[in-house]
């Protein structure tokens, strides 16, 4: 069973979009979700008890559950977010170093054909989806 596509489709049902997963040692399942209307702590608490229930239903063994908003520094891992928060600042940690170096700050232009674009400083660069670790938007206060 693939964790990932069920998380989405259960939290799409539920009128929210999963951002991220990560899972941890000993059976920790970390589950970050979002919203056009943002997210409350209740909205945790109705998709955590949702999830304990569809994992005993499953048959998912797990040790501890946790529910979170992305945050302000959201990942941004599909294609429609690179859409949604284009003319956002971004941070992006590449795998192997380009010209020396792995992280790379400025505004997001887009992504096209497997590239990010971005504006560092009026430079123009694009980044191969492939060489990407991650990439967060970088909020400005």
């Amino acid at each position: 069973m693939d964790l990932r596509h069920l998380l989405d489709t259960t939290l799409a049902g539920l009128g929210y979009e999963m951002v991220d997963l990560e899972l941890g040692r000993g059976g920790m399942i970390r589950v970050f979700m979002d919203s056009p209307n943002g997210i409350t702590v209740d909205d945790c608490v109705k998709v955590s008890n949702h999830l304990t229930r569809m994992f005993m239903v499953e048959n998912i063994d797990f040790e501890r559950l946790e529910i979170s908003s992305p945050g302000l520094d959201r990942v941004l891992n599909k294609e429609s977010d690179f859409t949604r928060f284009a003319g956002q600042k971004v941070k992006v940690k590449v795998r192997v170093p380009i010209d020396r170096r792995k992280m790379f700050a400025g505004t997001l232009l887009g992504l096209e054909a497997g590239r990010i674009r971005l504006d560092m400083d009026g430079t123009a660069i694009e980044i191969d989806m492939t060489n990407v670790d991650r990439v967060r938007l970088d909020p400005q206060f």
